[in-house]
């Protein structure tokens, strides 16, 4: 099989795991989600997560579109409608994002490289090590209606020394089928609240002012954390971010408690 050389990237994830695999020279077109590292040679924006520019796409002439979720079914759909190779997948869990790395790699020749990354992806993202006090948290993927974290989300959380509250809907692949009602929230009475919102910005005195919210112990507390959604939300390996960012959280939670 001969390996692409003008991919479209209609996922962040996939741009940026190119670029760090080394095969960012195959890549034609970008979704407007993935920010650029500084001093990469740019590349046309042809979409956003839910649209695409079909005209501006064919015009590229891709030989490969790599695109990631159910929500961007709808876009594959009428990409291979109009003959054009693509490359769907709709991973949920850790496991799923490393072997999907994997396979990007494995499409551009990159292979060693992959697997470079991929080591230091899972060092990175190993469990926090013994835990005595593990704090409730409360994951927010988005605001209206309320939906819990996805799977791999719920997975850091409990590496990081958490135990997600809603971890009963980890299996649960598509958005609706995690909306939670705040009334459940305020039963399950997080610790820790941490928020990203799928593109938009955390609106943290929103959350604390929502009706019979200031009963949480993380809205007593003061926990209430927006991680963005570039290293949360993307299964790629900014992932490590996040984490990051929850450890930390997490560890002033284990050494403050209240």
């Amino acid at each position: 099989m001969s390996i692409p050389n003008r991919i479209v990237c209609l996922s962040a994830d996939a741009a940026d795991w190119l670029w760090r695999i080394g095969a960012w020279e195959c890549v034609a077109g970008i979704t407007a989600f993935f920010t650029i590292p500084p001093g990469t040679e740019p590349k046309p924006r042809v979409g956003g997560f839910s649209t695409a520019q079909f005209d501006q796409i064919a015009d590229l002439n891709p030989d490969l579109i790599i695109a990631f979720s159910d929500v961007q079914a709808p876009l594959l759909t009428e990409l291979m409608r109009r003959g054009f190779t693509v490359l769907g997948t709709n991973q949920r869990t850790l496991a799923e994002i490393e072997m999907t790395l994997a396979l990007v790699g494995r499409i551009v020749g990159r292979e060693a490289e992959a697997e470079r990354s991929l080591n230091e992806f899972r060092k990175r993202l190993a469990p926090v090590g013994k835990v005595t006090v593990r704090p409730r948290v409360y994951f927010e993927e988005w605001n209206d209606p309320l939906v819990s974290g996805i799977a791999w989300v719920s997975e850091l959380i409990e590496r990081a020394g958490g135990r997600d509250v809603f971890d009963d809907l980890r299996t649960k692949a598509a958005a609706i089928e995690r909306v939670v009602l705040p009334e459940e929230v305020c039963r399950r009475n997080p610790e820790i609240i941490f928020g990203s919102w799928c593109g938009r910005a955390v609106r943290i005195a929103e959350i604390k002012a929502r009706r019979g919210w200031n009963r949480l112990a993380a809205i007593r507390d003061n926990r209430v954390y927006e991680i963005p959604g570039a290293d949360i939300l993307q299964p790629g390996f900014r992932l490590v971010h996040g984490y990051e960012l929850m450890k930390q959280c997490l560890q002033v939670e284990a050494e403050n408690p209240r």
